[in-house]
């Protein structure tokens, strides 16, 4: 794993740990989402896979070395440094909630505990890694959620912010309810179930768009989708029908969908063909499919691109990854932030969740790791991951993350699933968390207890 894959500033602060000796210190890290963003009254989680690897991956090798050597910002570092970071490894410990857990603003996601230049390295990758996958995952649970059981496809890549992102973006995206992905990659990579149709160029590239429609049919047989738009959306249903069977479907990508896709549905039936589906792309979102849903427009499918693959409507996250407490000689010392708007509680934390018997009941309880169950209906979130440097369980795979995500979500408030103006969800800290706080508040005013 490529280690310079971070900012500088996180180097910088490794050398100074160690040119101070804290570097030997174990410091607890905590990644949370300090707020929603607008419109989003919980969240996906999404990434945890891809953290752990890159932890368990961690590491330098002497070219990374020799060009951090070239940095003005290191010519005072010791040269021990250097051979520290050549020998380094993760061996301290990941805990995370499972991914597909709906979680909610100022909730810590996952916890790293490790020597101080390990935990610290890994804060670039682990927010840019969480914070992308959890946006994705959540946009696409929005979208499912009003696809009344249809089936929704990702076709963002071509639209994401890099190739990359469009690979992760399928992946997140089926983690968060999706069918599948056009991205073939994500399909080898994460074994995601691809799917596709032909552009607007395959019928163009055709004198005839009859035959190039007769020619993919041959080609693709009962998994043919036709792009009917090119030309006339209805006329080009009608050669379709001509052709009969194997079908999988039309596609629609423009024009008045609600009313096309009447027509449609009514020239396929007419022709025998009741069972060929039709796939409505084109610029949608949750709202859009809401509205062609709510006008009993007959689609089966959509593919959805931009929307998706940026999470347009919210396309960050305000993702913080925070020091909550240090060990040193056996004597912990908790930290927090006191920022205005950004304070951040002291101490390793649990978050403790209870079983909902009905929506207005539902909260979530923090506390400190190590104190005990709040009480018989509540259940821990935070799992470990990685002790001591090693995986203790298997990652979950992208349909094991899918499947808790669709079981998980069933779960959360109503209020709090609105599209528009999503309720608050109780979030409660515990008696020792809020005595911890105020301790390093006193601490902070170099007041005495």
């Amino acid at each position: 794993m490529n280690a310079l894959l971070t900012d500088l500033y996180e180097l910088t602060m490794a050398a100074g740990y160690f040119q101070t000796g804290i570097f030997r210190d174990s410091g607890s890290f905590e990644l949370s989402i300090r707020r929603l963003p607008a419109q989003r009254g919980f969240l996906v989680v999404c990434g945890i896979a891809q953290a752990a690897e890159y932890l368990l991956g961690l590491r330098f090798t002497t070219g990374e070395i020799d060009y951090l050597r070239t940095l003005p910002q290191f010519s005072r570092a010791p040269k021990e440094f250097f051979a520290h970071l050549l020998d380094l490894r993760f061996t301290g410990d990941l805990y995370a909630v499972p991914e597909g857990t709906p979680m909610f603003g100022g909730e810590p996601l996952l916890r790293v505990r490790a020597p101080m230049i390990e935990a610290q390295l890994a804060e670039t990758y682990l927010l840019a890694m969480i914070a992308f996958q959890t946006l994705i995952a959540t946009k696409a649970a929005r979208i499912v959620q009003v696809a009344g059981g249809r089936s929704i496809i990702e076709f963002g890549t071509r639209r994401a912010h890099s190739p990359e992102a469009g690979t992760l973006a399928g992946r997140a995206a089926y983690v968060g309810g999706c069918t599948g992905t056009s991205n073939v990659l994500s399909g080898f990579r994460y074994g995601i179930p691809v799917f596709g149709t032909a552009a607007h160029s395959w019928v163009q590239a055709f004198e005839d768009e009859f035959e190039a429609q007769r020619q993919l049919q041959e080609l693709l047989g009962e998994g043919t989708i036709y792009l009917v738009d090119t030309y006339d959306t209805i006329e080009g249903t009608r050669k379709v029908a001509r052709l009969g069977r194997p079908i999988w479907g039309v596609r629609i990508d423009s024009g008045d969908r609600a009313v096309l896709s009447r027509a449609v549905r009514k020239i396929l039936d007419r022709a025998g063909l009741q069972e060929a589906r039709i796939m409505a792309t084109g610029d949608l979102d949750e709202y859009k499919i809401r509205e062609l849903l709510a006008s009993g427009a007959p689609i089966d499918a959509f593919g959805v691109g931009t929307e998706l693959a940026t999470s347009a409507d919210a396309p960050a996250l305000a993702a913080v990854y925070k020091l909550v407490e240090m060990e040193s000689g056996g004597n912990t010392r908790y930290t927090a932030k006191f920022s205005e708007d950004k304070i951040m509680m002291p101490a390793a934390k649990q978050v403790w969740r209870y079983r909902a018997h009905s929506g207005e009941d539902a909260r979530d309880y923090i506390t400190r790791y190590d104190e005990p169950a709040p009480g018989p209906d509540a259940r821990p979130l935070l799992e470990p991951v990685i002790r001591n440097g090693k995986l203790v369980k298997p990652l979950a795979d992208a349909h094991q993350a899918r499947a808790h995500a669709a079981e998980a979500i069933r779960t959360v408030p109503e209020a709090c699933l609105r599209l528009k103006d999503p309720g608050p969800y109780l979030i409660q800290h515990s008696d020792e968390l809020l005595r911890l706080l105020e301790i390093a508040r006193k601490q902070f005013r170099g007041e005495q207890e």
